[in-house]
């Protein structure tokens, strides 16, 4: 990761403070960026270096790309990876006969236009690079039903929807040397999921865990998803596109 330049999203908490710890210890410049400007900007303080730059970002908007990556370039000269990672996930009554119209809009504008437009406005400057690496995160919920995808119509679609667009870019942008690749998460304890439970609840949940995710502890934490993407951000990936990197603990191995 030396001297590489990372945009990753979603950075201020989670999976996606998480790798931007990870990737700025491996020795890249970092820009992390996310809605929640004043937790982002403590974060990325606290982390006392300056390599990583904290960008206010909304995924859903194209000026607040064509922003983040202006601001980048100049920093830092060039983009070599993207983590699209920022995600919304609406909650459990999110099924399809309970979903609004603009739940399910808001859903889709953050987990899979917010996708396609990272991809839109960073690839450019891949280009001039000669070279890149686009980690989408999609979920478990692109694969299976039921408990994966949290109950939300919603969250399945953007994240099937993620699952399938990373297979596009990767054959639209191979010939560019450009690596799009996916990471499918299982239950990964964050500030999205598993926070907010009382103790007879927690150890519901648990129980439910344990019979389908066979791994012990039965759910993973942010770090194991940032090295999924570390991995595929680094030199070491460079014969791998268009693949899914399915990080849960063997659930989808029923």
């Amino acid at each position: 990761m030396d001297n590489k330049v990372a945009v990753i999203t979603g950075g201020a908490s989670g999976m996606g403070l998480a790798a931007v710890r990870l990737f700025a210890a491996e020795g890249a410049y970092v820009v992390a960026a996310d809605m929640a400007t004043d937790r982002l900007e403590k974060a990325v303080a606290e982390l006392d270096t300056p390599n990583v730059r904290a960008v206010t970002l909304d995924v859903s908007s194209e000026e607040s790309w064509q922003a983040l990556v202006s601001e980048t370039v100049s920093a830092f000269g060039r983009v070599d990876i993207l983590v699209n990672n920022a995600g919304l996930h609406l909650g459990p009554e999110g099924g399809i006969l309970q979903t609004t119209l603009a739940d399910w809009n808001k859903v889709l504008s953050v987990d899979l236009t917010g996708t396609w437009l990272g991809m839109r406005t960073v690839i450019p400057e891949m280009q001039k690079v000669g070279k890149g690496s686009i980690i989408n995160t999609s979920s478990v919920a692109a694969m299976l039903g039921g408990l994966a995808d949290g109950g939300s119509a919603a969250y399945s679609a953007a994240k099937g929807g993620v699952r399938s667009l990373t297979k596009h870019a990767a054959q639209a942008f191979a010939s560019d040397s450009i690596r799009v690749n996916s990471v499918h998460p299982g239950v990964t304890m964050t500030g999205g999921s598993g926070g907010n439970f009382d103790e007879e609840a927690t150890a519901r949940w648990m129980e439910t865990l344990a019979k389908e995710v066979p791994l012990p502890p039965h759910y993973g934490e942010a770090i194991d998803q940032a090295y999924a993407y570390l991995y595929l951000a680094s030199d070491e990936a460079r014969y791998i596109t268009g693949t899914e990197l399915v990080v849960d603990g063997g659930w989808t191995s029923h």
